[in-house]
């Protein structure tokens, strides 16, 4: 079962990063910074650190959904290989500070974005009714 929850989220994955880079595109062909890239891979970052955040602090959520989501969407989703590849293009092209800029963005608000998602879900079960505790 839990193949196939990290099979289906895969799928699922794999397509919204697909609609969402043919989406965002045109910015990096106007600007030459792959923005799209960079956009997925932050958004993954911090919806990852929140869904795992709340599903191992706040409420109990299956392993197979646990996992079709994060393992399987949010790793379809996200793609260091293409922000590897886009890096090594763009040093190969002569654009070291677009380059480093990339490099360094990617880095720390990728890092910042994980811990902004941690800290929202400790927030939400700071905040939550205790009714709804769940015990760990």
């Amino acid at each position: 079962m839990n193949a196939i929850a990290v099979a289906i989220g895969g799928f699922l994955g794999a397509l919204a990063r697909f609609f969402m880079g043919t989406w965002m595109a045109p910015l990096a062909d106007q600007t030459g910074f792959p923005w799209g890239t960079l956009t997925i891979n932050l958004l993954g970052a911090f919806v990852l650190a929140f869904f795992l955040t709340v599903a191992m602090e706040v409420v109990a959520i299956k392993p197979a959904l646990r996992l079709g989501f994060a393992t399987g969407f949010l790793g379809a989703f996200t793609t260091f290989s293409t922000f590897a590849l886009e890096s090594v293009r763009m040093l190969e092209a002569g654009e070291a500070a677009l380059a480093g800029a990339y490099v360094l963005s990617s880095l720390v608000l990728g890092v910042l974005v994980s811990a902004l998602g941690t800290r929202g879900a400790r927030m939400m079960k700071e905040n939550r009714p205790a009714a709804l505790e769940v015990d760990r």
